[in-house]
């Protein structure tokens, strides 16, 4: 009986031991970025402000120089999409068909919501004074945040509903997509 005894204190004292270095394992084992991601800036919000001021440059740019622009904010790959979007059917070099385009980019955007025939950011071919009324963010993932944004035009009596994928690469924000709602 006195063994017995001995023994369950002894296992009593071991599994002791064995939680208190399961914890100090755990406690390490944490990767080191969780304790500086506290001062790290709120990144949603920084990528929200260069959308913002990204949409307001883009409008006060001289007509000439819009398309230089266009590929100043946008990823290579959209900008690629968009431009065929915008020239679907149109009578210029490179113009897909309606069914070409879509065959191009089927797997990567939605072809439905492109904008086709239509401008960037907005359907409109002229403004007088686009403003960013509204950008909400929807959702998030790494390096990756949609915001549903308004555009509005006063002048025209003109909103446009949009959901705007922004990516950072590189240190910097970069627009991914652009679903056109109605």
């Amino acid at each position: 009986m006195k063994n017995l005894i001995i023994v369950s204190l002894f296992l009593m004292a071991a599994c002791k031991e064995e939680k208190k270095k399961e914890a100090v394992i755990r406690q390490e084992s944490l990767p080191k970025e969780i304790v500086p991601a506290e001062n790290k800036p709120n990144e949603s919000e920084e990528a929200k402000e260069w959308l913002e001021k990204s949409i307001k440059n883009y409008f006060k740019e001289d007509l000439r120089s819009l398309d230089k622009e266009m590929q100043e904010i946008t990823t290579k790959e959209y900008y690629e999409y968009k431009t065929d979007a915008m020239n679907v059917d149109m009578d210029v070099d490179g113009s897909l068909t309606l069914k070409e385009f879509q065959d191009k980019w089927k797997g990567k955007f939605d072809t439905d919501k492109a904008g086709i025939n239509s401008g960037f950011l907005i359907s409109g071919q002229d403004w007088i004074n686009i403003e960013v009324r509204n950008c909400d963010l929807k959702s998030s993932s790494e390096n990756s945040y949609v915001f549903h944004a308004v555009l509005a035009d006063d002048g025209f009596k003109a909103k446009y509903s949009r959901q705007i994928k922004v990516i950072k690469s590189k240190d910097r924000f970069l627009i991914a997509d652009v679903i056109e709602e109605e």
